[in-house]
């Protein structure tokens, strides 16, 4: 399977990126007081999105040598994942004010900025890692 490594890379980061976007654009449209983020065929496509990438994922996970693994980089990632995934909730439908949400998804977009940082740099302290002296 590891002949299909690049394809698999390819629908991973691009599913990361789709999911990025849509969260974005809802939580520009939640601050906005639209209604169309908690809309049916938009959360139905952010599902789509989000199971794509975790099947991406978890293929690329069983490829990949486990040794490239071994400094905590992967276990820091999903700790950050399930604190994005509580903030971003928070920030598009379960915070109670306009400004718990805005804080929310500020702290969403910095979370998911740091998961991006910790997969590119391979090393738990994500874009830090590049100053590391």
């Amino acid at each position: 399977m590891i002949e299909f490594y690049p394809q698999i890379k390819y629908v991973h980061v691009l599913m990361i990126v789709l999911s990025g976007a849509l969260f974005a654009l809802r939580g520009v449209g939640v601050m906005a007081g639209a209604r169309w983020p908690q809309s049916l065929p938009v959360r139905w496509t952010s599902y789509a999105i989000d199971t794509t990438l975790l099947t991406a994922a978890m293929m690329l996970l069983t490829v990949l040598p486990w040794a490239m693994f071994g400094n905590g980089w992967l276990g820091t990632k999903l700790v950050l994942l399930v604190v994005y995934v509580v903030l971003g909730s928070m920030a598009l439908k379960r915070g109670r004010t306009r400004r718990t949400r805005a804080c929310c998804l500020a702290a969403a977009t910095l979370v998911y900025l740091a998961i991006i940082g910790i997969a590119l740099a391979h090393h738990p302290l994500g874009w830090l890692h590049y100053w590391q002296a």
